[in-house]
């Protein structure tokens, strides 16, 4: 775990995770949701910080972006973004997605608000085209932006290997939602970049 050097007595840095159903927990107990659980694993690495939980089931990149201006409200120091996965269950356009996401990072970006972009792995049954697509504009959109990236909000449970394995222990019925374990394998990989942007905050 990493360790924070916040100042004694500064105000807890308040993050806002802007996301669909794997950001609000769709499926799990309120306290094993992904939001919950990575509080608690910044807590026990000693940041102080207050998440807020900004993620509405079923929600795309276009719907993160209409709500982006009441989630940005005066207590935000940061914003975790972690959407497109209902962009990829309909068949959007990429350069739709894009620009929602551009749309984000630019509200962030007026408000002087550091940034963790999150990517999706894109499946391949809309072609290698769009995959490439999709996938690229998630390192493209952080560059351009100064925000930190991390490539896949499942990228620890691809990692496991035996993607049937990996469905059947770490998976809702659904196969589309991590349940508990899964949500704590997510958490243990997301969360030194979270670190990361609480730092920038601090800097």
């Amino acid at each position: 775990m990493i360790f924070s050097t916040s100042a004694a007595f500064a105000e807890p840095v308040t993050i806002a995770a802007l996301g669909d159903s794997l950001t609000q927990g769709y499926g799990l107990p309120p306290e094993d949701g992904f939001v919950p659980q990575l509080q608690r694993w910044l807590d026990a690495a000693g940041e102080d910080v207050v998440l807020i939980n900004a993620g509405v089931s079923g929600d795309t990149t276009a719907g993160g972006l209409s709500r982006i201006d009441w989630t940005l409200t005066p207590e935000v120091d940061a914003l975790i973004v972690a959407l497109g996965g209902n962009d990829l269950l309909r068949g959007i356009d990429p350069s739709v997605s894009r620009a929602n996401l551009d749309g984000i990072l630019e509200k962030a970006k007026a408000r002087g608000l550091p940034v963790l972009l999150v990517g999706m792995d894109a499946p391949s049954n809309y072609g290698a085209d769009y995959e490439a697509l999709f996938e690229a504009m998630y390192p493209e959109l952080a560059e351009a932006h100064g925000a930190l990236h991390h490539e896949n909000f499942l990228g620890a449970l691809a990692a496991l290997g035996n993607r049937e394995e990996a469905l059947e222990r770490y998976m809702q019925g659904d196969r589309i939602h991590p349940n508990t374990d899964g949500v704590q394998l997510i958490v243990d990989d997301l969360g030194p970049r979270v670190v990361e942007l609480i730092e920038e905050t601090e800097g």
